[in-house]
């Protein structure tokens, strides 16, 4: 079976991680319990996901010349993934503030993205042969929506399975769903693309046909320890989570899904068995620390999903 191809258009951030018992209050000081600086991003965190998995993967975004770019390059070298990058003298490379809950790993994220906030449709078009020659095309909304936009307008034009994670929340407009094969929000998301809370099965299963009548051709919600939900015009089904152990950090579990869920469907696998990898890889990244450095082997995910 094709290891597959993924163009990944989204962006890198430097992860500046602060574990404490809690957040701050405006005007107070407290004691964290640990710091640690790494790679993120949701674009880079899938990029490496994909890179890690095995598959052909490579990433469209502007970086900065500083520190932080050159931690973004070595990682993805690190990773396997191929950089379609500008590096611009004028901005800097962008970074995130995460807070990570010492009690039970959730976290709570700012992100400043810098050169890659800068993307536009112009740098899309000048990186559309590397989006028509994949097998499967995802982007976020990291970057600016126009050039998430065309970037999947270009991809579904030559034929290209294309994914949108619509993270963080925005408002969409219908036309950019319909250049969708696949929506994959979480909760909050979807709620914040259909108006409807999304705090159950039901909840998500509504939201997911809102959607799809919307334009999406599938539906992917992620629902946390739920697992996730698939709805297609076909088929709709609960697949559930992996424990694999204890939960350590969850700050880049749904790109680990993304990256598993891409690599899966550039495989030519069908959509329940792409969900469910997806499901195999998050499921390994939480257990780890970190959002880049967490994305699992191949290997690591065939023996969970052996383990059944």
């Amino acid at each position: 079976m094709s290891a597959g191809t993924i163009a990944i258009l989204g962006v890198f951030v430097a992860d500046t991680a602060y574990r404490a018992r809690r957040q701050p209050k405006i005007g107070e000081t407290i004691l964290g319990e640990s710091f640690a600086l790494g790679p993120g991003g949701k674009g880079s965190n899938q990029a490496v996901a994909c890179g890690r998995l095995g598959a052909e993967a490579r990433i469209i975004t502007k970086l900065g010349r500083d520190d932080f770019a050159e931690l973004a390059l070595k990682t993805w070298a690190e990773a396997g993934v191929t950089p379609r990058v500008t590096q611009v003298e004028d901005s800097y490379t962008g970074a995130a503030y995460i807070f990570v809950d010492a009690a039970n790993g959730d976290n709570a994220i700012i992100i400043a993205p810098g050169a890659a906030g800068t993307i536009s449709t112009t740098d899309v078009d000048a990186a559309a042969e590397t989006i028509k020659t994949a097998d499967v095309f995802m982007t976020q909304l990291e970057q600016p929506i126009p050039a998430a936009a065309r970037g999947l307008e270009i991809a579904r034009a030559a034929g290209v399975t294309t994914i949108l994670n619509p993270a963080p929340a925005a408002e969409l407009d219908d036309d950019i769903l319909h250049r969708c094969d696949w929506v994959t929000p979480n909760e909050s998301e979807a709620e914040g693309l259909t108006g409807r809370p999304v705090g159950s099965i039901e909840d998500a299963q509504a939201a997911a046909e809102l959607l799809m009548a919307r334009g999406a051709g599938g539906v992917v919600i992620t629902l946390g320890e739920a697992g996730a939900l698939l709805r297609t015009p076909n088929q709709q089904e609960l697949i559930p989570a992996f424990q694999v152990g204890p939960v350590t950090e969850t700050t880049g579990a749904g790109d680990a899904f993304n990256g598993g869920f891409a690599v899966a469907l550039a495989r030519g696998m069908p959509a329940v068995d792409s969900v469910r990898f997806g499901c195999a890889v998050a499921g390994i990244s939480v257990t780890r620390p970190g959002t880049a450095p967490a994305m699992p082997s191949l290997e690591e995910v065939a023996t969970v999903l052996n383990k059944g």
